[in-house]
């Protein structure tokens, strides 16, 4: 039986690394030594191994000293120690990197407590910027060192050897990637900074030349080469003290790298090679503060840290026909960059990806999205949650009469559709930050919100004066609802990086409609929230739409009835609009009536109002906005929506044909 201790082994090499050290040997145990709040997510990686069993948690902390054991403590009779703990992340800052040489010293001591193989994972950092062939016998060249973590990892080796009284055997492994069968990384680091670049190259035609610049090679291997000739040279007899380069035997230029990723993501492929001295003032650039502003900028743009900029391309050629021979007839070999990046690719757009939720189902937007819905109890809102779940939508539906909306629930699964009751009064802040709450922690994240919960009025202002609390409550429900949800789905929506918002306004506010002045102001308000929100969410992903609908055919309308002279639409119509919405994405969806009246009012303001102002003595205020009990007035039953699709009309062919010439208006969607 052989006993191991492993640091970093719930790390990305770790967890490629113990596996196999629990396969080649059937007895041997494994030591992994983990901070006290690792200890689960050690014994969940352990149930996925073959063996999983004889692993052991051995409590410490790489950063602490004497790693965080007793001095006196009983150790583990281990045979080797192997030091995968490291910091590897090249936008590290010093003190974040001092762990690869503190920890280091510490795992040097634990070798000489224990009398273990001591075997070291270096880095081919530790050639910092030294120009030519770099062998494995190769160490101090008078190299310098373009960031904390290639100095850290140069000092931390030099630790290794300087010491006395151990065994050891170091290891340097080039770039790892992800496995090349799965293509599985746990991090985003090294090459993986430029995945989101090529990502939206891909979306250009591919038949688009890309020019490139032509800026040297690095060295890329995948992990599960690493792993496997990292445990089969631990175990060969005889190369005590030797150092061995787990790299490519062939160094890879960069063009050829983004060859096989463009492949992969089917972005367009290199058409040239710019001259490398193209890029030398970007090069240059920490050393000249007139241009330092502009190239930062560019890289936070593009997404790249600069110390990844600084040490993209190497300078050194690694030797590593030492380790080849060791290796030979093993089968272990480092496959072709082109062979595996189609893998790497997959998986980081499946799991890594900062934008993976932006994207679309192959069998249409909305499958899959979770799509809440306030008011959805009735009218529009009811409309809409049904034509949602028609498109493969899970809808979240939220509405304050909660029997309505399990009753709405029902009817939609029995559709086959996926729906879901939230009661919920919007305008209150503990409840919607219950519900929010609650539907994360159910169905994991929202991708959509469609505000259409409303409260309308018709009431003129004379009748008024002595009503505030018709425009507080209005408001509370039209603008501060639809805003209290919008702001509690918001950091979600950003840690994701993507969100789409649909504000259903109306088009009164484009005509001004008289006697609505409460209604009208609080969705005006709400168009200019989501339209100065919209501005400052651009970037992570996170869109609006305003959909201005006409007079809609709704309990909230009828009662108005003989006064609605203009024609009201159906709620399936309104429904379609908001699925046009989520679908399409645009900025705003208007009706052309309400389009022709702003472009009048632009041109003959005064002629407007006294058109509108004749509107408003032909057509009273309702009994019930007089305190008067209407003996006509239309029942409030909610209303029971057809399925049967509505019949082509010359008028629904007119509008049709009116919406899709708007398309080509800028800023106007019909």
């Amino acid at each position: 039986m052989t006993e191991y201790i492993v640091t970093g082994g719930t790390g990305f090499l770790g967890r490629n690394v113990v596996p196999r050290l629990l396969e080649r040997d059937e007895t041997a145990i494994v030591h992994v030594l983990v901070r006290r709040a690792s200890v689960a997510k050690l014994s969940e990686l352990a149930r996925g191994w073959h063996g999983g069993d004889r692993v052991r948690p051995l409590i410490g902390d790489l950063s602490e000293p004497g790693l965080g054991l007793e001095p006196a403590g009983e150790l583990p009779p281990a045979a080797h120690i192997v030091h995968l703990g490291a910091v590897y992340d090249l936008t590290a800052g010093p003190e974040q990197s001092e762990t690869n040489v503190e920890g280091t010293r510490a795992v040097v001591e634990l070798a000489k407590r224990t009398g273990a193989l001591l075997h070291h994972i270096s880095s081919i950092a530790v050639a910092g910027d030294y120009a030519g062939q770099f062998e494995e016998t190769d160490f101090d060249l008078g190299q310098g060192f373009p960031t904390d973590y290639h100095r850290t990892k140069f000092e931390a080796e030099r630790v290794v050897r300087d010491a006395s009284g151990i065994e050891r055997r170091i290891y340097r492994p080039a770039v790892v990637v992800g496995d090349s069968v799965t293509g599985e990384i746990n991090k985003i680091d090294g090459p993986y900074y430029f995945f989101p670049l090529i990502a939206a190259l891909a979306k250009l035609p591919s038949m688009l030349p890309v020019v490139i610049p032509d800026v040297g090679h690095t060295n890329i291997v995948p992990v599960d080469y690493v792993a496997a000739a990292l445990v089969e040279l631990m175990h060969r007899a005889g190369r005590d003290g030797d150092t061995f380069h787990l790299v490519n035997p062939r160094p890879q230029p960069i063009s050829e790298v983004y060859g096989g990723l463009a492949a992969a993501a089917g972005a367009p492929q290199l058409f040239a090679g710019l001259p490398a001295g193209f890029l030398q003032p970007l090069l240059d650039a920490p050393a000249n503060p007139q241009i330092a502003v502009g190239r930062s900028m560019l890289l936070r743009r593009l997404g790249l840290p600069p110390a990844l900029a600084d040490s993209a391309a190497m300078r050194a050629n690694f030797d590593s026909r030492r380790t080849e021979r060791a290796l030979n007839h093993t089968g272990i070999a480092v496959p072709s960059f082109g062979s595996y990046a189609k893998n790497l690719w997959r998986y980081w757009a499946r799991e890594l990806d900062p934008n993976r939720a932006r994207h679309d189902h192959p069998a249409g937007r909305l499958v899959d999205r979770n799509v809440v819905i306030t008011g959805a109890s009735s009218g529009i809102g009811r409309a809409a949650a049904i034509a949602v779940a028609r498109k493969g939508a899970r809808v979240m539906l939220i509405a304050r009469r909660g029997e309505e909306l399990e009753e709405l629930v029902d009817e939609i699964r029995r559709d086959g559709g996926r729906a879901y009751a939230y009661p919920c009064d919007i305008t209150e802040s503990e409840s919607v930050e219950q519900v929010v709450k609650e539907i994360i922690d159910e169905h994991g994240h929202v991708d959509m919100l469609v505000n259409n919960a409303g409260r309308s009025i018709r009431r003129s202002i004379y009748r008024s004066t002595d009503r505030l609390h018709d425009f507080e409550r209005t408001m509370a429900v039209n603008y501060f609802g639809a805003v209290r949800l919008t702001l509690a789905l918001l950091p979600h929506m950003r840690e994701r990086r993507f969100g789409h918002i649909v504000n259903v306004s109306s088009a009164g506010v484009q005509m001004s409609t008289p006697r609505f002045g409460a209604y009208l102001a609080s969705k005006a308000a709400l168009e200019k929230f989501g339209e100065v929100t919209a501005a400052e969410t651009l970037t992570d992903g996170i869109t609006f739409t305003t959909v201005r609908l006409p007079l809609v055919n709704t309990d909230m309308v009828r009662l108005t009835g003989e006064r609605n002279v203009v024609p009201i639409a159906s709620p399936e119509w309104a429904a379609a609009t908001i699925v046009r919405a989520l679908v399409e994405r645009p900025s705003r969806i208007d009706v052309p009536l309400g389009t022709a009246t702003e472009y009048f009012a632009l041109i003959a303001p005064r002629l407007k109002d006294v058109i509108l102002h004749q509107y408003y003595l032909a057509f009273p205020d309702t009994p019930a906005s007089r305190g008067e009990r209407d003996a006509d007035a239309p029942s409030t039953t909610r209303l029971r929506l057809p399925r049967v699709p509505l019949p082509p009309t010359p008028r629904r062919v007119a509008v049709g044909a009116l919406r899709r010439a708007g398309r080509w208006v800028p800023g106007t969607h019909w």
